[in-house]
């Protein structure tokens, strides 16, 4: 991974092997970065997507690989009162099964670079957005200051 400032949103760019979230997550905390959002584009040999079942509680998780055109990823990192960072991310991934395209799109739990990702990631300033824990869906959602 590599990445540049500009402003206030760094640009990074991500190579073979790279997970993408857990870089991103890496990168938020030497970067004291305590909340976010992001986006990005690329090439991906492998992920991990889920969709919220509400009837069960549960997550349901699909798992591609093969060549993946990460269509679109978008996503925000935000911190618990703790400081411990976590991140909500949905993806579409372009793919060929059979000859046809397809597309998956969920919940990204994580994703593998195969050839790049091109990602834009911006601080929200101030006091940032928190984690606020949700018992009905066992995950966070924002809490503003």
């Amino acid at each position: 991974m590599e990445f540049r400032r500009y402003g206030d949103t760094y640009y990074i760019r991500m190579d073979r092997g790279d997970e993408i979230i857990s870089s991103l997550i890496d990168l938020c905390s030497k970067e004291n970065i305590s909340s976010c959002t992001y986006s990005g584009i690329g090439g991906c040999g492998s992920c991990r997507l889920q969709t919220f079942i509400p009837e069960t509680g549960e997550f349901e998780t699909s798992v591609l690989e093969g060549m993946l055109e990460m269509a679109s990823l978008t996503g925000n990192i935000i911190s618990d009162e703790e400081g411990r960072l976590y991140s909500h991310a949905h993806g579409v991934f372009a793919y060929k099964e059979d000859g046809r395209h397809k597309v998956a799109a969920g919940h990204l739990r994580s994703t593998v670079v195969l050839y790049t990702a091109e990602i834009t990631l911006t601080p929200v300033p101030e006091a940032g957005i928190k984690r606020q824990f949700d018992p009905e869906t066992g995950t966070g959602f924002w809490k503003f200051p």
